[in-house]
Formats: C-alpha cells, structure tokens, sequence
C-alpha cells in the first residue's frame, strides 16, 4: 500500500518544492541532486518534508547522521558548508599557518573518502594547511597526529560504530581533543552563514599531490604513535598468549597487531572474516561490539584456538571490548564499566609519579570508579557524558596542579590509557588490558578473580540501562517532558530501595566545574545501595535510564552479581513505567 502524503496547505507545498529545488541546485554532488529532482517530480511530499523539514545540527560531536540528499542527510554539500564554516571559524581565531595545519582523515564507509576530499578541498581553498591520511585509518591515530603535528584542528570523517547507512564528521580543537563550547557554537554560527555548497571555492583532487597546501601524513607517524603508546604501557610484559582479534570490517587491524607485535605478545589470532576493512560490515548486522551477537565469529574462533583473550574494536578503533573464559567452557563478555574498573585499579597499581594520579569518568559510567581510586588515595573526578569532557577535565586539572592525569573511561567502551591520545583510544586500551591479563596469567591468577577481588573491597557493582525510543517530531519534546516529569513527581522508592535525595543537572550550573554544566539529566540517590539516573539521547530520540546496584558478593560472587543485575534491569524498567513509557 502506498504511503500517506502529509496534508499540507499549498503554500506549504510550494515553500517546500522551493526549498528542495533550490538545494538541488546547489548542490555539486550529481547523484543526491537527482536524487532530490526525481523526488520533486514525482511530488514524493512525505519523502521531501522528511529530507527538508530538519536538518542535522552541528555539536560537540560535529555532525552524524544517514547518508542522503538534503540538509537532514549526510552528504558531500553538508560536508563542502561544514567545512567551510570550520574554515572560517579557524581563520577567525588563529589564521592560516602552515606550521599549524588541520589534519584530515577517513574510516572505511563507502562515502567516507570522498567527504575527506572534499573537506580538504574546502580548507586548502581557504588557505588552510592540510595533512592528510590517504587510506582508512584509526581515529585515534589521526587524533594522536593532531597533537603530534600541533595541527590546530582534525577532521575525521566517521560514524564510528553506527549502521553501515550512516557517516559522521567529528572534530577535534587546537589541543586535540574533542571540541567543547563554546568553539561548537561558534562553528555553527560560522556555518549559518556560509553560502550555497555549488559556490563554496574548493580545490578539486586535494589528494593527488599538485596542491602546495595539501600534503600527506609523514610516514613516520605511526612509528611515533607506537613509540608514546609503547612508552605508557604501566607494567610491560611479553607473552604468547592466545588473543583473538576482530576490527568488526573496521580500520583499526593492521595498526593494532604492529603495536602488539612490538609490545611482544606474539599470539594474536585473527578473525578472518571481519578482518580487512569493508563499510558495508557484512558478517554483522550492527557493527557494534556491544550489540548482541557482533562477537559470535570473534567466540567461535576463541573456542577453536582454545584462546586465553578476546579482543574486538568497532570500527573506527576508539572503543574496545573485551571477553574472557569463564573456567566453565563458556565467554563472558565484561561490561563498560568492568573493564573500567580493571583498567583503572591496573594503572593506579603501577603508576610511578610523585604527583597524585587523576582519573575520570563520565557520569553515566558506575560509581566502582570512585572507590577504587580511593583505596589509592587517587582523585576521581565525574564529567558529563562525552569523551570530550574527560580528557578536558584531566588536561585542565593538569594545568591547575591538581596532580597528573593517568586514565579515563565512559562505559560505553571508551578508555584512554595514556598521554598519547587525547580521546578515547580503543588500540592502546586493549594493549595495556592485555598487559593486564598477562601479568594475572603469570601470577598464576585470572580477569575474574581479580574482578571478584575488586568487588570485594569496593563493593560489587552492577550497572543496567532501559532505552524509550520515541521518534517522530513530537518524540524530543515528550523525551525532554519526561526528565521534567521524574524531577515534578519523584518516585519514593524503586524496586523496594528508598530515594534518598534528587539532583536535577539542568540546574546549578554555575556552582560546578565547567565539565560538569548543566544537561537533562535527573540522579535520583538510593543511598548506600545506588542510585538511578535519566537523561534524553544527545544523537536519537531516546530516553536513557541507567541504574547501578552495590551489593555483597557472598559466597558465590557470580550467582550475586546475576540478582543484583537483574534487580537494576527491573528497576530501569519501573522508572520508564512510571513515567507512562
């Protein structure tokens, strides 16, 4: 049956048949222009007011979204105007330098070299010096030239773990890490005022060696990122352990076993399948390691090679995610927070510096964090959710003397593990975390007991989360009703543990440090047992509830840890029921 058409007025037709039209003319992309000409032929209004009525938005996360005509799409006249706004942004504050080049680079999605192209093309024509990756490359590697070059931004055309239809476009400032406000504010106001795409000046073939201003990344530069990656690795150890491999078709294989080959573990083991990389992720149907069933060829493999580890990336390498044996015969695959909280204890444990050592993680992530770090008389410091804030809170508390900023995590399978990086480094988290398993392996101990360990002097932890998707064009504001709602009408208790004390993040801004301003996002305290937390999606139209549980491991740490989760999972689920979702 076919679709419905909207009913709208005429002139609201013609507005937006002139709106389409005049994008379409704009546009120097051949196949979205017709694209959109077919669509204004056939008066597909349901498809046009889709394209047309929204268009994506540029954050602290740059832009992420489907590839498509339109302003609401993914597309080379987004990217030429992005662009070309970042470009005057830049010329506003610095100028142009060629000693301070902005640095471009691409994952392996089908679109992904050519928006590079044409945002090097953009800048170049500005007279911006360009350094760029020539091939799909690691976003951490890029983010690392950023700092290595003193570029005085980077551009990485990704969209990271998101479906094979999407790209993104994400931007790192003057001290290589992720922007913050206000510089996103100020680029977006840059890119309001840029004109049409077709008459943004760029340079076409940026990549084929004939413009003075556009030059390829020195070949020495992974070298160097192995070097500081190498370099900060808390405890070295060499071993032959059996680590099973998967880049999920992503970009971050080669680059991973040349870093493990020269820490000297010698026993990385494929996962052929997934191994080269392919933006059409063929093997998974979400090329997410988090998402079920992403490392079932990675279990498989493990299983044939009686492997002692498992590895996976997504696939631009910033994120890790990790599975271990569970002396049953079986994997288990360990939490965001998991794998934080090991991290974390791992690097405290050896960390060497006569300056109190710093770590960070986002709001969202457990609360284990915090005591683990206190048992090491460390500081822990909360931001808000986004790797950005985490590497900007510890540079900054760097800067005041606050002591030295040795590891952060988010529990969404992002670490950063050194000084290298200034994100999120998926390729230098699974090598100190192997590091880890090794030194355990030769203590003649394992990952689980050395978690049960850590349950045991900070309390054994659990973090669940309960999504409400409502898309539509009424689906943000009933979102954003709902935070309103739980803050109104709080609940007395949740699943039989008292509400102790709310704290509502869209006020009181101004009494906290700048990464911790103000966001929709309600804390509702359980006291010593935990607490219950809300906030809307920042990219979808989504409510997020995360509920973390702290109890008593008991005899059976396992058997402990299954109730106490799916305690938390019930009591998310009872926070979007009384909300009316």
């Amino acid at each position: 049956m076919a679709a419905r058409v909207p009913i709208v007025t005429l002139d609201g037709v013609s507005d937006l048949i002139e709106r389409a039209t005049l994008w379409a003319d704009s546009d120097p992309d051949p196949e979205t222009r017709a694209d959109v000409e077919a669509l204004v032929g056939a008066a597909d209004l349901e498809r046009l007011h889709e394209l047309f009525d929204a268009e994506l938005t540029f954050g602290t996360a740059g832009l992420r979204g489907e590839v498509g005509p339109g302003p609401n799409r993914m597309n080379r006249a987004v990217v030429i105007r992005t662009t070309r706004g970042l470009a005057d942004h830049l010329l506003a504050r610095e100028g142009a330098s060629p000693d301070r080049p902005v640095v471009v680079g691409f994952d392996a999605r089908p679109t992904s070299r050519r928006f590079a192209e044409d945002a090097a093309g953009v800048l170049a024509a500005a007279g911006l010096a360009v350094i760029y990756f020539g091939d799909p490359t690691p976003t951490p590697l890029v983010a690392f030239a950023a700092k290595h070059l003193r570029a005085q931004a980077a551009v990485v055309i990704t969209a990271s773990h998101n479906p094979p239809s999407d790209s993104g476009y994400k931007v790192y400032g003057a001290n290589a890490a992720q922007i913050v406000p206000p510089d996103d504010n100020l680029i977006s106001a840059a890119i309001a005022g840029v004109k049409p795409a077709r008459e943004v000046s760029r340079i076409e073939d940026p990549f084929s060696g004939s413009e003075p201003l556009v030059a390829p990344a020195p070949s020495t530069i992974l070298d160097c990122y192995q070097e500081e990656v190498l370099a900060a690795r808390p405890s070295p150890v060499a071993s032959t352990l059996k680590i099973v491999y998967t880049p999920l078709h992503g970009v971050g294989g080669a680059v991973l076993e040349a870093v493990f080959r020269r820490a000297g573990h010698d026993g990385v083991v494929r996962v052929d399948p997934q191994f080269e990389p392919d933006g059409r992720f063929p093997t998974v149907e979400f090329p997410n390691p988090e998402e079920p069933g992403a490392l079932d060829l990675a279990v498989a493999r493990a299983s044939d090679v009686a492997a002692d580890l498992i590895i996976a990336n997504d696939p631009d390498a910033d994120r890790l995610a990790v599975a271990v044996p569970d002396g049953a015969g079986e994997w288990r695959p360990l939490s965001g927070n998991e794998v934080g909280a090991l991290l974390g204890d791992y690097i405290l444990r050896h960390v060497e510096s006569d300056e109190r050592p710093i770590v960070v993680s986002s709001i969202v992530s457990s609360p284990m964090l915090a005591r683990v770090a206190a048992a090491y008389g460390a500081r822990h410091e909360v931001t808000l959710t986004g790797f950005k804030w985490i590497i900007n809170a510890g540079l900054a508390l760097e800067r005041a003397g606050e002591g030295r900023f040795v590891f952060g995590y988010e529990e969404a399978l992002g670490y950063t593990v050194g000084p290298a990086v200034r994100d999120k480094d998926g390729i230098a988290a699974a090598l100190v975390f192997t590091d880890l398993v090794a030194g355990l392996h030769a203590e003649g101990t394992t990952v689980l007991e050395r978690l049960v360990e850590l349950w045991e002097v900070s309390g054994l932890w659990v973090s669940a989360q309960h999504s409400v998707v409502r898309p539509g064009p009424d689906g943000e504001a009933s979102i954003r009703d709902a935070v309103s709602a739980l803050v109104a009408n709080p609940p007395t208790s949740i699943g039989g543990h008292a509400v102790s004390d709310i704290t509502d993040y869209r006020l009181g801004a101004e009494g906290r440090p700048p990464w911790l301003g103000r966001q929709d996002l309600v804390e509702l305290s359980l006291g010593h047992s935990g607490r219950a937390l809300a906030r809307p999606s920042g990219t979808e139209p989504k409510l997020k509830i995360y509920v973390d549980l702290r109890g008593e491991c008991g005899d059976d740490a396992f058997a402990s840890h299954d109730r106490l989760l799916r305690a938390a999972t019930e009591m998310a689920a009872e926070i979007a029921s009384g909300l009316g979702f």
